[in-house]
């Protein structure tokens, strides 16, 4: 059954490429259909892959070879909560290594110029702790960091 809401995300020609890395990097994601374009169309031809079905962490997403026309950008980014500083490692690794680009604060980009938000669930919770102080130190500690080390937001946290 097809959901009633999918993320359609625009690709230039290579939407096949990004599923299949999403696939072997994220957990609960899987590559779907893979549709060919029935007739020439403006970036591509009869027989190339138009769209892939695909799932991420669950969510459904459709990747579109659209062409160069459109760019992905900051407005929309993937979240991933990660459990501890393994995870937050692999996943955030996995992603820059494979031709994508460190940003700030736990976000990065992959090659395809998706940003993704690897998030640790302490970061979450260091930065809205009750004690405003803890929260703040923990928050300043986050805004000097690219990808996020669990130990020293929790050193932030405990003053």
């Amino acid at each position: 059954m097809v959901s009633k809401n999918t993320i359609c995300l625009w690709y230039d020609g290579d939407a096949l490429e990004a599923a299949e890395f999403y696939a072997k990097t994220f957990p609960d994601t899987r590559v779907g259909a893979v549709h060919r374009a029935p007739g020439d169309y403006p970036s591509g031809k009869q027989g190339d892959v138009l769209t892939v079905d695909f799932t991420v962490m669950g969510i459904p997403c459709l990747g579109l070879n659209g062409g160069p026309e459109f760019k992905h950008s900051e407005a929309f980014s993937f979240q991933v909560a990660t459990d501890d500083q393994a995870e937050t490692d692999r996943l955030w690794d996995a992603i820059v290594s494979n031709g994508g680009q460190e940003s700030a604060c736990g976000w990065c980009k992959d090659k395809w110029g998706l940003s993704w938000q690897i998030t640790p669930r302490a970061l979450m919770a260091a930065i809205s702790d009750p004690d405003a102080a803890a929260a703040k130190r923990a928050f300043d500690a986050m805004m000097e960091m690219g990808k996020i080390d669990i130990a020293k937001i929790e050193a932030a946290r405990r003053g």
